[in-house]
This record gives C-alpha cells, sequence and structure tokens, in this order.
C-alpha cells in the first residue's frame, strides 16, 4: 500500500508529519493493504495564516481499490493530527464497509438460486419412499 502525501502552501509538511501521517494510516488500514494499492493524503490549512480559531485543518483521504473508483472522505479538525487520526478512523470504517459490501456480493453471487429448483412430488402421509 503506497502512501502519497500532499499539502498546501500553509502547511510545513517535513519529515516529521509525514512519518506520523505514515505510522497512522498504516495501524489503522493495515488490514486492507491486500485490497488498496494507494492512499493519496491531502492536508490544508483553510484559512491560511489569517485565523487560529476553529476547526480550519484538513485531512482528505482518497483510497484507491482494486478494480474499483476510488474512496474519498474528508475531516477537518482544530490541528492536522486530528484531522489525519479523525481521517483514517472514517476511512477504517469506509473500507470495511465497502469490501464487506463486496464480500456480500459475491457471496450472493455464489449461493444458489432455491427458486430455480424443482419443486418436490407430494408425497401422501405415512407413504415410504
Amino acid at each position: 500500500m503506497q502512501i502519497q502525501i500532499n499539502s498546501d502552501h500553509n502547511i510545513q509538511a517535513d519529515e516529521r508529519l509525514a512519518e506520523y501521517v505514515r505510522t497512522t494510516l498504516q495501524s489503522k488500514l493495515n488490514r486492507f493493504a491486500d485490497h488498496v494499492t494507494r492512499i493519496e493524503v491531502h492536508l490544508s490549512d483553510e484559512n491560511g495564516n489569517t485565523k487560529h480559531a476553529g476547526k480550519d485543518k484538513r485531512c482528505m483521504l482518497e483510497a484507491r481499490l482494486e478494480g474499483k473508483a476510488p474512496v474519498a472522505i474528508t475531516e477537518f479538525a482544530e490541528t492536522l493530527g486530528q484531522a489525519v487520526s479523525g481521517a483514517a478512523e472514517k476511512m477504517q470504517r469506509k473500507l470495511s464497509s465497502e469490501l464487506g459490501k463486496m464480500r456480500d456480493k459475491n457471496t450472493r453471487a455464489e449461493s444458489p438460486d432455491f427458486a430455480k429448483l424443482e419443486e418436490p412430488d407430494f408425497i401422501e402421509p405415512g407413504e415410504i419412499v
């Protein structure tokens, strides 16, 4: 699972931040590594340097699933750490749901269609078959 980190000009993306993002995503999303080829991380500060209050830090995650459309979520928080952690948890729930739906669809496709089975002949009570 490849992790690609992007940030806007208001975020000072250093190696320490990149390592925190990678560690957080790998710990939360490692169980999906067989199905996810790449995760793109977009970090931004919505207010820039003008304001420092409120939930203005944004972490948008986009997971690329094998053979499916990308899945994206966004999390806003007061700090980048909270935004990354919250986004990782949201993505964990989203991927669980998406992959669960895929498994259910495959399971249903393999199960027999009971409507096509022939109805058994009527057997009289007490009759030995």
